[in-house]
Protein backbone atom coordinates (compact mmCIF):
# COMPACT_ATOMS: atom_id res chain seq x y z
CA UNK A 1 0.00 0.00 0.00
CA UNK A 2 1.36 3.53 -0.87
CA UNK A 3 2.12 5.91 1.92
CA UNK A 4 -0.72 8.26 0.18
CA UNK A 5 -3.54 5.67 0.51
CA UNK A 6 -2.27 4.77 3.89
CA UNK A 7 -2.51 8.44 5.52
CA UNK A 8 -6.00 8.87 3.78
CA UNK A 9 -7.40 5.49 5.75
CA UNK A 10 -6.13 7.28 8.84
CA UNK A 11 -8.36 9.67 8.93
CA UNK A 12 -11.48 8.24 7.32
CA UNK A 13 -14.35 7.78 10.19
CA UNK A 14 -13.98 4.00 9.69
CA UNK A 15 -13.44 0.33 10.82
CA UNK A 16 -11.42 -0.88 8.49
CA UNK A 17 -10.47 -5.17 8.32
CA UNK A 18 -8.45 -7.09 6.16
CA UNK A 19 -9.90 -9.75 3.53
CA UNK A 20 -8.25 -12.04 1.43
CA UNK A 21 -7.70 -9.88 -1.80
CA UNK A 22 -9.42 -6.90 -0.23
CA UNK A 23 -9.33 -4.09 2.67
CA UNK A 24 -12.79 -2.98 3.81
CA UNK A 25 -13.32 0.35 5.57
CA UNK A 26 -16.76 1.48 7.14
CA UNK A 27 -17.21 4.88 5.88
CA UNK A 28 -19.97 7.80 7.29
CA UNK A 29 -20.43 10.76 4.98
CA UNK A 30 -22.81 12.53 7.08
CA UNK A 31 -26.19 11.83 9.75
CA UNK A 32 -27.88 10.16 6.60
CA UNK A 33 -25.25 8.02 4.33
CA UNK A 34 -23.01 5.21 5.92
CA UNK A 35 -20.81 2.81 3.64
CA UNK A 36 -18.61 0.87 2.91
CA UNK A 37 -15.36 1.39 1.25
CA UNK A 38 -13.10 -1.90 -0.49
CA UNK A 39 -10.26 -1.32 -1.50
CA UNK A 40 -8.06 -3.92 -3.51
CA UNK A 41 -4.94 -4.66 -1.54
CA UNK A 42 -3.14 -5.61 -4.87
CA UNK A 43 -2.94 -2.19 -6.63
CA UNK A 44 -1.86 1.04 -6.15
CA UNK A 45 -3.90 3.78 -7.29
CA UNK A 46 -7.19 2.19 -8.07
CA UNK A 47 -10.62 3.29 -10.07
CA UNK A 48 -13.26 3.43 -8.08
CA UNK A 49 -17.04 2.61 -8.68
CA UNK A 50 -19.73 4.06 -6.41
CA UNK A 51 -22.50 1.81 -6.08
CA UNK A 52 -26.16 3.23 -5.97
CA UNK A 53 -28.76 0.67 -4.72
CA UNK A 54 -32.29 0.01 -5.67
CA UNK A 55 -35.75 1.22 -4.72
CA UNK A 56 -37.30 0.42 -1.42
CA UNK A 57 -35.36 0.31 2.13
CA UNK A 58 -32.41 -1.42 0.29
CA UNK A 59 -29.04 -1.30 2.07
CA UNK A 60 -24.93 -1.62 0.59
CA UNK A 61 -25.20 -5.45 0.17
CA UNK A 62 -28.57 -5.27 -1.80
CA UNK A 63 -30.69 -6.58 1.06
CA UNK A 64 -34.28 -5.64 2.49
CA UNK A 65 -35.18 -6.61 5.92
CA UNK A 66 -36.79 -9.89 4.01
CA UNK A 67 -34.91 -10.22 1.12
CA UNK A 68 -31.67 -11.35 1.45
CA UNK A 69 -29.02 -11.68 -1.75
CA UNK A 70 -25.76 -9.71 -0.84
CA UNK A 71 -25.83 -9.30 -4.78
CA UNK A 72 -24.33 -5.59 -4.58
CA UNK A 73 -21.74 -7.08 -1.31
CA UNK A 74 -21.12 -9.95 -4.45
CA UNK A 75 -20.52 -7.48 -6.84
CA UNK A 76 -18.53 -5.25 -4.78
CA UNK A 77 -16.16 -8.27 -3.88
CA UNK A 78 -16.13 -9.32 -7.56
CA UNK A 79 -14.42 -5.49 -8.58
CA UNK A 80 -12.25 -5.45 -5.72
CA UNK A 81 -10.72 -9.08 -7.39
CA UNK A 82 -10.20 -7.30 -10.60
CA UNK A 83 -8.57 -4.72 -8.87
CA UNK A 84 -11.54 -1.53 -8.49
CA UNK A 85 -12.13 0.06 -5.51
CA UNK A 86 -15.75 0.60 -4.61
CA UNK A 87 -18.03 2.38 -2.15
CA UNK A 88 -21.40 0.89 -1.69
CA UNK A 89 -23.95 2.46 1.04
CA UNK A 90 -27.47 2.36 2.11
CA UNK A 91 -30.42 4.00 1.57
CA UNK A 92 -30.95 6.81 3.92
CA UNK A 93 -34.27 5.19 4.94
CA UNK A 94 -32.58 2.04 5.84
CA UNK A 95 -30.55 4.12 8.75
CA UNK A 96 -33.66 5.73 9.68
CA UNK A 97 -34.33 2.69 10.01
CA UNK A 98 -32.00 1.06 12.67
CA UNK A 99 -32.48 4.07 14.58
CA UNK A 100 -36.63 3.59 15.10
CA UNK A 101 -36.89 6.90 13.19
CA UNK A 102 -38.46 5.91 9.94
CA UNK A 103 -39.30 9.61 8.14
CA UNK A 104 -42.23 8.71 5.73
CA UNK A 105 -41.65 12.33 4.26
CA UNK A 106 -38.13 10.97 2.54
CA UNK A 107 -38.39 12.42 -1.26
CA UNK A 108 -36.81 11.21 -4.42
CA UNK A 109 -34.66 14.48 -4.70
CA UNK A 110 -33.39 13.18 -1.04
CA UNK A 111 -31.56 9.92 -2.88
CA UNK A 112 -29.96 12.67 -5.52
CA UNK A 113 -28.54 14.50 -2.15
CA UNK A 114 -27.24 11.31 -0.62
CA UNK A 115 -25.19 10.56 -3.76
CA UNK A 116 -23.74 14.09 -4.65
CA UNK A 117 -22.80 13.79 -0.85
CA UNK A 118 -21.22 10.65 -1.72
CA UNK A 119 -19.60 11.83 -4.80
CA UNK A 120 -18.13 15.38 -2.85
CA UNK A 121 -16.81 13.51 -0.58
CA UNK A 122 -14.48 11.81 -2.49
CA UNK A 123 -13.67 14.41 -4.63
CA UNK A 124 -12.62 16.15 -1.68
CA UNK A 125 -10.34 13.22 -0.47
CA UNK A 126 -8.73 13.19 -3.77
CA UNK A 127 -7.59 9.85 -3.41
CA UNK A 128 -9.17 8.59 -6.85
CA UNK A 129 -8.14 10.12 -9.85
CA UNK A 130 -10.86 7.74 -11.78
CA UNK A 131 -14.15 7.28 -10.13
CA UNK A 132 -16.86 5.94 -11.88
CA UNK A 133 -21.10 5.60 -10.93
CA UNK A 134 -22.77 2.51 -11.08
CA UNK A 135 -26.62 2.59 -10.31
CA UNK A 136 -28.30 -0.42 -10.00
CA UNK A 137 -32.52 -0.68 -10.54
CA UNK A 138 -33.89 2.44 -9.17
CA UNK A 139 -29.99 3.82 -8.43
CA UNK A 140 -29.87 4.57 -12.60
CA UNK A 141 -31.77 7.03 -11.90
CA UNK A 142 -30.28 8.38 -9.12
CA UNK A 143 -27.02 8.40 -10.75
CA UNK A 144 -28.03 10.02 -13.64
CA UNK A 145 -29.53 13.03 -11.91
CA UNK A 146 -26.03 13.35 -9.54
CA UNK A 147 -23.00 13.36 -12.05
CA UNK A 148 -20.66 15.77 -12.71
CA UNK A 149 -17.96 16.04 -14.87
CA UNK A 150 -15.34 14.86 -12.87
CA UNK A 151 -16.86 11.04 -13.28
CA UNK A 152 -15.18 8.97 -15.57
CA UNK A 153 -17.94 6.91 -16.98
CA UNK A 154 -21.96 6.06 -15.70
CA UNK A 155 -23.01 2.36 -15.27
CA UNK A 156 -26.53 1.47 -15.26
CA UNK A 157 -27.72 -1.67 -14.05
CA UNK A 158 -31.43 -2.52 -14.74
CA UNK A 159 -32.10 0.62 -14.84
CA UNK A 160 -35.25 1.68 -16.11
CA UNK A 161 -36.02 3.14 -19.61
CA UNK A 162 -39.56 4.35 -18.76
CA UNK A 163 -40.76 7.17 -16.47
CA UNK A 164 -42.56 6.41 -13.10
CA UNK A 165 -45.65 7.09 -14.64
CA UNK A 166 -45.41 4.52 -17.55
CA UNK A 167 -44.49 2.33 -15.68
CA UNK A 168 -47.47 2.00 -13.47
CA UNK A 169 -49.89 2.91 -16.39
CA UNK A 170 -48.24 -0.45 -18.15
CA UNK A 171 -48.60 -2.74 -15.19
CA UNK A 172 -52.37 -1.81 -14.99
CA UNK A 173 -52.72 -2.51 -18.29
CA UNK A 174 -51.52 -5.88 -17.91
CA UNK A 175 -53.18 -6.27 -15.07
CA UNK A 176 -55.91 -4.76 -14.24
CA UNK A 177 -57.20 -2.69 -17.49
CA UNK A 178 -60.07 -1.65 -15.94
CA UNK A 179 -58.60 0.36 -13.91
CA UNK A 180 -56.35 1.81 -16.57
CA UNK A 181 -58.51 5.20 -16.94
CA UNK A 182 -57.95 5.91 -13.06
CA UNK A 183 -54.66 5.20 -13.24
CA UNK A 184 -53.88 7.73 -15.61
CA UNK A 185 -55.86 10.41 -13.60
CA UNK A 186 -54.39 10.11 -10.25
CA UNK A 187 -51.10 10.51 -12.00
CA UNK A 188 -51.71 13.57 -13.44
CA UNK A 189 -52.74 14.26 -10.30
CA UNK A 190 -49.35 13.47 -8.56
CA UNK A 191 -47.62 15.06 -11.28
CA UNK A 192 -49.33 18.43 -10.11
CA UNK A 193 -47.68 17.81 -7.39
CA UNK A 194 -50.70 17.62 -5.25
CA UNK A 195 -52.34 14.00 -3.80
CA UNK A 196 -55.79 12.98 -3.59
CA UNK A 197 -57.75 10.69 -1.79
CA UNK A 198 -59.78 9.60 -4.29
CA UNK A 199 -58.76 6.19 -5.87
CA UNK A 200 -60.85 2.94 -5.95
CA UNK A 201 -59.05 0.56 -3.43
CA UNK A 202 -57.68 -2.07 -5.96
CA UNK A 203 -55.42 0.56 -6.57
CA UNK A 204 -54.35 1.91 -2.89
CA UNK A 205 -51.15 -0.40 -2.51
CA UNK A 206 -50.28 1.69 -5.55
CA UNK A 207 -51.64 4.58 -4.73
CA UNK A 208 -51.66 5.06 -0.74
CA UNK A 209 -51.92 8.70 0.40
CA UNK A 210 -48.81 8.50 2.57
CA UNK A 211 -46.50 7.38 0.02
CA UNK A 212 -48.42 9.79 -3.01
CA UNK A 213 -45.74 12.55 -2.07
CA UNK A 214 -42.29 9.96 -2.21
CA UNK A 215 -44.19 9.43 -5.95
CA UNK A 216 -44.86 13.19 -6.66
CA UNK A 217 -40.90 13.46 -6.54
CA UNK A 218 -40.23 10.61 -8.65
CA UNK A 219 -42.38 11.25 -11.10
CA UNK A 220 -40.96 14.04 -12.64
CA UNK A 221 -37.88 13.01 -13.79
CA UNK A 222 -37.77 10.29 -17.18
CA UNK A 223 -34.65 8.88 -17.84
CA UNK A 224 -35.01 8.65 -21.46
CA UNK A 225 -34.95 12.38 -21.43
CA UNK A 226 -31.98 12.68 -18.86
CA UNK A 227 -29.64 10.42 -20.15
CA UNK A 228 -29.51 12.21 -23.68
CA UNK A 229 -28.13 14.98 -22.05
CA UNK A 230 -25.31 13.06 -20.14
CA UNK A 231 -21.78 13.33 -21.99
CA UNK A 232 -19.94 11.02 -19.80
CA UNK A 233 -19.27 7.87 -21.15
CA UNK A 234 -22.29 5.25 -20.35
CA UNK A 235 -22.12 1.18 -19.82
CA UNK A 236 -25.67 0.05 -20.39
CA UNK A 237 -26.27 -3.59 -18.40
CA UNK A 238 -29.26 -5.84 -18.26
CA UNK A 239 -30.46 -9.52 -18.41
CA UNK A 240 -32.63 -11.02 -20.58
CA UNK A 241 -34.09 -13.05 -17.25
CA UNK A 242 -35.10 -9.17 -15.23
CA UNK A 243 -38.62 -9.62 -14.33
CA UNK A 244 -38.41 -5.84 -13.51
CA UNK A 245 -37.13 -4.39 -16.25
CA UNK A 246 -37.07 -5.18 -19.92
CA UNK A 247 -34.06 -5.59 -22.15
CA UNK A 248 -36.31 -3.03 -24.69
CA UNK A 249 -35.97 -0.41 -22.29
CA UNK A 250 -32.11 -0.80 -21.99
CA UNK A 251 -31.93 -0.74 -25.19
CA UNK A 252 -34.53 2.84 -25.36
CA UNK A 253 -31.29 4.04 -23.19
CA UNK A 254 -28.85 3.38 -24.87
CA UNK A 255 -30.22 4.61 -28.23
CA UNK A 256 -30.64 8.05 -26.84
CA UNK A 257 -27.75 8.42 -25.08
CA UNK A 258 -24.79 10.05 -26.84
CA UNK A 259 -21.60 7.93 -25.68
CA UNK A 260 -23.24 4.38 -24.79
CA UNK A 261 -22.99 0.84 -25.35
CA UNK A 262 -25.26 -1.92 -24.07
CA UNK A 263 -24.57 -5.18 -23.44
CA UNK A 264 -27.36 -7.62 -22.43
CA UNK A 265 -26.93 -10.79 -20.75
CA UNK A 266 -28.46 -14.22 -21.09
CA UNK A 267 -30.26 -15.46 -18.10
CA UNK A 268 -29.16 -12.68 -16.07
CA UNK A 269 -31.98 -11.57 -13.80
CA UNK A 270 -32.68 -7.88 -11.63
CA UNK A 271 -30.28 -8.65 -9.08
CA UNK A 272 -27.75 -9.79 -11.20
CA UNK A 273 -27.85 -13.59 -10.91
CA UNK A 274 -28.08 -16.12 -13.87
CA UNK A 275 -31.32 -18.58 -14.07
CA UNK A 276 -31.66 -21.57 -16.04
CA UNK A 277 -35.63 -22.32 -14.97
CA UNK A 278 -38.59 -20.47 -14.81
CA UNK A 279 -40.28 -17.36 -12.97
CA UNK A 280 -40.70 -19.42 -9.80
CA UNK A 281 -36.47 -20.13 -9.77
CA UNK A 282 -36.09 -16.47 -10.75
CA UNK A 283 -38.71 -14.75 -7.49
CA UNK A 284 -36.95 -17.47 -5.22
CA UNK A 285 -33.43 -16.24 -6.09
CA UNK A 286 -34.20 -12.78 -4.55
CA UNK A 287 -33.78 -14.60 -1.01
CA UNK A 288 -30.65 -17.05 -1.73
CA UNK A 289 -27.14 -15.32 -1.01
CA UNK A 290 -25.68 -18.43 -1.50
CA UNK A 291 -25.62 -17.65 -5.57
CA UNK A 292 -22.94 -15.90 -7.30
CA UNK A 293 -23.89 -12.87 -9.53
CA UNK A 294 -23.11 -13.17 -13.23
CA UNK A 295 -19.42 -13.33 -14.65
CA UNK A 296 -20.19 -11.71 -18.06
CA UNK A 297 -21.98 -8.67 -15.68
CA UNK A 298 -18.37 -8.43 -14.06
CA UNK A 299 -16.43 -8.67 -17.20
CA UNK A 300 -18.78 -5.84 -18.78
CA UNK A 301 -17.97 -3.42 -15.66
CA UNK A 302 -13.98 -3.89 -15.71
CA UNK A 303 -13.65 -3.90 -19.51
CA UNK A 304 -15.42 -0.62 -19.65
CA UNK A 305 -13.62 1.01 -16.55
CA UNK A 306 -10.54 -0.10 -17.92
CA UNK A 307 -11.13 1.81 -21.56
CA UNK A 308 -12.33 4.75 -19.24
CA UNK A 309 -9.92 5.48 -16.73
CA UNK A 310 -6.96 8.19 -17.74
Amino acid sequence: MNIIRYIFMLFLPLTAYCQENSISNEISINRYVDGTLLLPNSVENPSLVIIIPDSGPTDRNGNQNFLKNNSLKKLAEALAANNIATFRYDKRIVKEIKRGNVNLKVSFDDFMVDNRSVLDYFEAQKEFKNVFVLGHGQGSLVGMLSLDDKIKGFISVAGAGKSLDSTLIVQVQKTAPGLTDDTKRILNVLKEGKTTTNYPQALSSIFDIEIQPFMSSWIKYDPLTIIKDIPTPILILNGTKDLQVGIQESEELAKVAQNSEVKIIDNMNHVMFIIDGDDLENSKSYNEPRRSISEDLVNGIVQFVEKNKD
